[in-house]
C-alpha cells in the first residue's frame, strides 16, 4: 500500500496513522518496525496529537520510554492545549507522570481552560497521582484557579470526588473561594447533588448561606437540582430557609415549579415562607400551578398559603388554573376558599378566564363555588343548613343517587323550555349576571340555548343537594315562578317517578 494520506479529514500518511495506533496499544514491535521503515515519529494528526499524547494519556510505559528516546519535546500541546503531562494526570497514569517529570516536563503547565496537572487530577478523582503531585513536587500552587475561577477543590466538590475532598482539606486548601461567577466549592457540590461532599465541606465551617453572583446559596442549588439528601443536610446544618436570590426566589420556589413534593414537606416543615412573591410577583404556588403539579398544590395549600395574591399580570393562581383549564388544581383552591371577584390586568375574573378558554367544565364549577360561598356567607353559624361533614366536590356530578334527577334535569332543558326561560329561572334562583354570561359564552349553534339550560340546572341542582334541600319541591316552584305551572306538575310527576328517591316531594 502506498503511503498516501488517511483521508481527505485527517493529515496523516498511513504509517504515521499505524504508528499512533501502536502508540494507543502498547505495541512496541510495531512501533519499532516503523521507526526502521522512517516514520515520522513527531507527526500530528488533526487536533495536534502526536504518539506521545496517546502513549502518555493510555499509560503505555514501554511506548512511552520508546518514544522519549526519539522525541524529547515533551511539553507540546494539542489543540485543547493538552500535553502529555496533563493526559497523564487527567486518566490517573502515575507512572507515566513521574516518567515525564524526570525528563524536565514543565510542571506548571495549563490546558486552554487553564486546567494543571492537580486540577485534572482532582477532576478525576486520581488520588495517588494527587498525592505525588503534592507530597513529592516543588511550587505547585494548591489554590491556582483556572479560566473560569475554579480551584482543584471546586473542581473535585463539582465532580463528587469525596477522597479527593478529604485530602484537599487536609492539604490546607482554602475553603471558601469563589469562581468567576462566585460559586464557592459548597455550592458546586449542592448544584450536582453530591450530599456526601457538602457533608464534608460544611463539617469545615464554611458559611452555608454564601451566595454567587445571582444570589444563589447552596439550598437554592440543591432545590433547583431537585437533590433531597442535599436539601435535607443543609436544613440540618442550621442554613437559612429562607434566603432570596437577586430575582427574589427562596428554595420553595424552585421546588415548586420541579414539582418536588418531598423536597417541598421538607422546606414546609422547615418554616419557609410559603407567600414569598419573586421579581414577577409570583408565588410558589403560581409555580406549581402554571407546572401542573398537583401534589406540590395540595402541599402548598394543606400549608394554609394565601391563595389570593396576584403576579405581575394580577393573576391568581386560580386564573392561571382557569386558563389552561386544571380542573384538579382548580377544584382543590375552589374548596379551601378564594376570592373569585379579584380580576386580572384585562379585567377578568376567573370565570371570565375560563369561559374565554372555552373550559366549559371549569366554568361550571367556578359558579358552583361561586354560589356555595354565598350560602356559606348567609347560612353563617347555623348549624342546622351546615354543609361540615359532607363531602364537598364542585367537579361534575355523577353519583347514582342523582341520576334520576339529572336525567329529569336534562329533559326539562332540551325538550320543555323554551329560549330564554332558561335565564329567568337562572336569575329566579339568584345567578348572577356574570355567571350567565360565563354559561352563554360557549356558542354552539342556534339550539345552544337547551345545552346553557341544562348546565345552569346542573349547576343549581348542585348546590341544593349540597344544602340538603329538597330539589323538586325547589324545581317545582321555580317552574311556577316563571309561569310553567303545566310543565311544574309534569316534572314533578316525572321526578317523583323514581321510588327510590329520598327527595320525594309529597307535600305538593
Amino acid at each position: 500500500m502506498e503511503d498516501d494520506l488517511v483521508s481527505e479529514d485527517d493529515i496523516l500518511l498511513w504509517s504515521e496513522k499505524e504508528f499512533h495506533d501502536a502508540a494507543k496499544r502498547n505495541d512496541i514491535g510495531k512501533m519499532q518496525e516503523l521507526i526502521k521503515r522512517g516514520v515520522d515519529v513527531k507527526a500530528k494528526n488533526k487536533i495536534d496529537r502526536k504518539a506521545l499524547h496517546w502513549a502518555a494519556g493510555a499509560g503505555n510505559e514501554q511506548a512511552l520510554r520508546l518514544l522519549l528516546e526519539h522525541d524529547t519535546n515533551v511539553d507540546e500541546r494539542d489543540l485543547y492545549g493538552m500535553n502529555a503531562l496533563l493526559l497523564a494526570s487527567w486518566f490517573g497514569h502515575l507512572k507515566i507522570l513521574q516518567i515525564l517529570v524526570s525528563c524536565g516536563a514543565k510542571l506548571n503547565c495549563e490546558n486552554k481552560d487553564g486546567l494543571t496537572m492537580l486540577h485534572c487530577a482532582a477532576h478525576r478523582g486520581h488520588i495517588r497521582v494527587l498525592e505525588f503531585i503534592m507530597e513529592d513536587l516543588e511550587d505547585i500552587c494548591l489554590d491556582k484557579a483556572d479560566k473560569s475561577g475554579k480551584t482543584a477543590f471546586h473542581l473535585s466538590a463539582e465532580h463528587g470526588q469525596l477522597e479527593v475532598v478529604e485530602f484537599l482539606i487536609g492539604m490546607g486548601c482554602r475553603h471558601g473561594l469563589k469562581d468567576k461567577e462566585e460559586n464557592t466549592a459548597l455550592h458546586a457540590a449542592a448544584k450536582h447533588g453530591h450530599s456526601e461532599v457538602l457533608q464534608k465541606i460544611v463539617e469545615t465551617g464554611v458559611n452555608v448561606d454564601e451566595k454567587n453572583i445571582d444570589g444563589l446559596t447552596a439550598l437554592h442549588m440543591a432545590a433547583d437540582g431537585r437533590h433531597y439528601p442535599c436539601v435535607k443536610m443543609l436544613l440540618e446544618s442550621g442554613c437559612n430557609v429562607n434566603a432570596q436570590t437577586n430575582k427574589n426566589m427562596n428554595a420553595l420556589h424552585y421546588v415548586a415549579q420541579h414539582g418536588c413534593d418531598r423536597e417541598a414537606t421538607l422546606l414546609l416543615e422547615a418554616g419557609v415562607n410559603v407567600n414569598a412573591v419573586d421579581h414577577q410577583h409570583n408565588t410558589p404556588l403560581h409555580l406549581a400551578v402554571f407546572n401542573n403539579h398537583t401534589e406540590v398544590v395540595r402541599l402548598l395549600i394543606d400549608a394554609e398559603c394565601n391563595l389570593d395574591i396576584t403576579d405581575n399580570r394580577q393573576q391568581t393562581a386560580l386564573h392561571i388554573a382557569a386558563e389552561h383549564g386544571l380542573q384538579d388544581m382548580a377544584e382543590m383552591m375552589l374548596i379551601s376558599g378564594v376570592n373569585l371577584n379579584l380580576t386580572d390586568k384585562q379585567g377578568k375574573t376567573c370565570v371570565e378566564v375560563a369561559a374565554r378558554g372555552n373550559h366549559v367544565i371549569l366554568v361550571d364549577m367556578i359558579i358552583k363555588a361561586d354560589r356555595f360561598y354565598k350560602w356559606e356567607k348567609d347560612h353563617m353559624g347555623n348549624e342546622q343548613d351546615s354543609w361540615v361533614g359532607r363531602p364537598l366536590s364542585f367537579k361534575q356530578d355523577h353519583q347514582p343517587e342523582t341520576q334520576h334527577l339529572r336525567s329529569v334535569l336534562w329533559n326539562l332543558a332540551t325538550k320543555h323550555l323554551c329560549r330564554g326561560e332558561w335565564k329567568i329561572l337562572a336569575q329566579h334562583w339568584d345567578f348572577t349576571d356574570a355567571h350567565i354570561r360565563a354559561i352563554e359564552h360557549q356558542w354552539t349553534g342556534m339550539k345552544s340555548f337547551k345545552e346553557h339550560g341544562h348546565r345552569m340546572l346542573l349547576i343549581w341542582l348542585h348546590g341544593v343537594v349540597m344544602a340538603g334541600e329538597n330539589p323538586i319541591k325547589g324545581l317545582y316552584e321555580g317552574l311556577v315562578e316563571i309561569q310553567r305551572t303545566d310543565l311544574a306538575e309534569c316534572i314533578r310527576q316525572k321526578a317523583n317517578a323514581e321510588t327510590s328517591s329520598t327527595k320525594m316531594c309529597s307535600t305538593m
